[in-house]
């Protein structure tokens, strides 16, 4: 495998934002370890404009929209691309029914605005419809009168706040169903449980592939993006925040170093109380308050349940989702209030047990914990409020100056990722001042997406002349869109990278290569769980995968044979300890049981408020 020109050459660091015009946008984007390297030395000898610390949604959004503006950006994240909150989600883009009964409805048009725009215009390799019944509960004739009146009134707000008729919707107009209807589509239902359901269009997303996108093309118009970068310390001149002190991760004995930016945005999601605390501690008021909300989903394979579409199921004290997920179903998720480890959230088996019994009243074969391949737990970052229960609190977001020249942008929900980041970006054009720049994101479709008609039109042409199945040009058209291309020119120069992952047969060689090559995959676990996710997947956790993925990662980062079994040690410890949280009895002893593995960035588990460490 040639590695020698893998980074291409990194984009100019002139300023303003705009690449030299000589690099194709593809390599401009490209995160390989020549680029990272490059943009390391930019972050020592450059000024930004903007200096984003945060590599999720929201902060990569934030990236991608200052340098569209033309901003000098770069983007620093302690651990991976996506690595807390945005690659745990219920993968799903959507306005949130949940959101339109509390009456917040300029959130659901806001996020439903959204939808439309990822699944037509920024990222329709992406973000693509996914059907989802709402049952309709047995009940008396009134009763069911009033049921299928109430949610039918819901789900046709949805589409009216969609837009009924514009060509940004990009999804279908609901339907009611009769109980055979319901049940001919989704078998599983008990009968007796239901009588009927409204099917609905939402939107569905590999929620982590599309937070590398968004930082592959910030880093396409000129934005240095490293990751494995810690912020340890902000750099202040009297009241001002003119940068932050980073280390190094990927290199624990080089000295910390100082990045200077006339403006730092910090989108740190459920660390950002941190980021206030520490700012109390000099006399500056917080300003905003965040509570993280532990939520747990469960994987199991599609042949437990028989179902053509999803489901969305009222609980005492959440919104259960059952949907399709390829060959597997996602159900979650639950809403708790989390005060232990933010790094790594566990799931206990009292979370499993409640997501079993919720789903199992609406199942004709109950799911035990034998039908379970794959768990995983996030945390949504809520802005504080008087609510006792964090599923009453506002998914709305705020952006705040605590100190000049230092924003925080918190709270918000996925799927207005771009609109946070709008927001926080034109606060800090304003504070930059010179001539107007407004946001360009609404525009700008992410890399992959120009042209994926076309490319998914002629797909069976393509593997045609590729010598691969269609079903393997789909698999990739549906991940890396119509980047699909450089992927089959890796398998066609390298046939081994044509084969499939041990244990993760769906999945290609290619795949680990590219994520090194290409999306900033620095770490065996940055593979296995977030540019695919195996970890979830497969009952064996990615274990059986781990050694072959290494191997091929190996090649790429020079790994020799003892960073190659550290790798793969760090990971299969990763695994049991989670499974060994997931039989714990409560999130106490569960977390008890998750944090015994240390980070394989070389960090402790981040508690109470040791994320940032203030230089004054």
């Amino acid at each position: 495998m040639d590695i020698s020109s893998a980074g291409g050459t990194p984009p100019s660091a002139n300023v303003g934002q705009v690449r030299d015009p000589s690099v194709s946008r593809y390599t401009a984007g490209r995160l390989s370890p020549i680029r990272r390297v490059a943009d390391l030395r930019r972050l020592r000898d450059e000024q930004f404009d903007v200096l984003v610390v945060g590599g999720g949604a929201t902060g990569a959004g934030a990236a991608l929209d200052a340098a569209s503006r033309g901003l000098k950006v770069a983007l620093v994240e302690a651990r991976d691309l996506a690595a807390g909150t945005s690659s745990r989600s219920s993968k799903l883009i959507h306005g949130g029914l949940r959101y339109l009964e509390q009456l917040e409805l300029h959130l659901v048009h806001e996020a439903l605005t959204e939808r439309g725009l990822l699944s037509t215009r920024l990222a329709p390799h992406l973000v693509r419809p996914v059907p989802i019944l709402v049952p309709l509960p047995a009940a008396g004739p009134l009763a069911r009168v009033w049921h299928r009146g109430y949610y039918g009134l819901g789900v046709a707000a949805y589409d009216v706040f969609a837009g009924l008729f514009g060509t940004g919707r990009g999804m279908p107009l609901h339907r009611h169903l009769t109980r055979d209807g319901a049940r001919h589509l989704f078998p599983s239902l008990r009968a007796e449980s239901i009588t009927g359901a409204i099917r609905y269009y939402d939107g569905q997303v590999d929620d982590a592939r599309l937070v590398v996108n968004l930082a592959r093309t910030a880093a396409s118009l000129g934005a240095a993006v490293v990751t494995s970068a810690r912020v340890v310390g902000f750099v202040r001149e009297a009241r001002q925040v003119v940068g932050v002190r980073v280390r190094d991760l990927e290199s624990p004995d080089a000295p910390e170093f100082e990045v200077r930016a006339r403006t730092v945005v910090a989108a740190t999601g459920v660390w950002s109380d941190d980021m206030s605390q520490m700012l109390s501690d000099v006399g500056v008021r917080p300003g905003l308050r965040v509570r993280a909300s532990k939520g747990v989903h469960l994987v199991v394979p599609r042949s437990a349940i028989t179902g053509d579409a999803g489901l969305i199921l009222r609980t005492p004290t959440s919104v259960l989702f059952v949907i399709p997920w390829g060959g597997h179903w996602i159900i979650g998720t639950t809403d708790t209030d989390w005060k232990l480890d933010r790094s790594h959230p566990a799931a206990s088996a009292r979370d499993i047990r409640y997501l079993l019994d919720q789903v199992n009243s609406v199942l004709d074969r109950p799911l035990t914990t034998d039908d379970i391949e794959g768990v995983y737990a996030g945390l949504r970052p809520l802005l504080s409020g008087e609510a006792d229960s964090t599923s009453k609190l506002s998914r709305e977001h705020a952006v705040f100056e605590p100190m000049l020249g230092l924003m925080l942008v918190a709270g918000g929900k996925y799927t207005t990722y771009r609109v946070m980041a709008a927001d926080v970006i034109d606060r800090a054009v304003r504070r930059l001042g010179g001539a107007p720049r407004p946001s360009r994101t609404e525009q700008l479709p992410l890399l992959g997406a120009d042209g994926y008609a076309a490319a998914w039109r002629d797909r069976h042409d393509t593997a045609r002349r590729h010598g691969v199945t269609a079903g393997v040009v789909e698999h990739l058209l549906e991940r890396y869109g119509t980047l699909t291309v450089h992927l089959l020119a890796m398998m066609a120069a390298d046939p081994t990278l044509a084969t499939p992952l041990a244990g993760a047969p769906e999945y290609l060689a290619a795949e680990v290569a590219y994520a090194t090559l290409a999306e900033g995959a620095l770490h065996l676990d940055d593979v296995l769980t977030r540019r695919t996710r195996i970890s979830f997947e497969t009952a064996h956790r990615g274990s059986e995968t781990a050694e072959h993925a290494a191997r091929i990662m190996g090649e790429v980062l020079n790994w020799d044979k003892v960073v190659r079994e550290r790798e793969v040690e760090h990971y299969l410890a990763r695994v049991a300890a989670e499974r060994q949280s997931q039989t714990m009895p409560d999130d106490l002893t569960a977390d008890a049981a998750r944090i015994g593995v240390p980070d394989v960035r070389g960090f402790a588990a981040d508690r109470g408020i040791d994320l940032l460490e203030v230089d004054i």
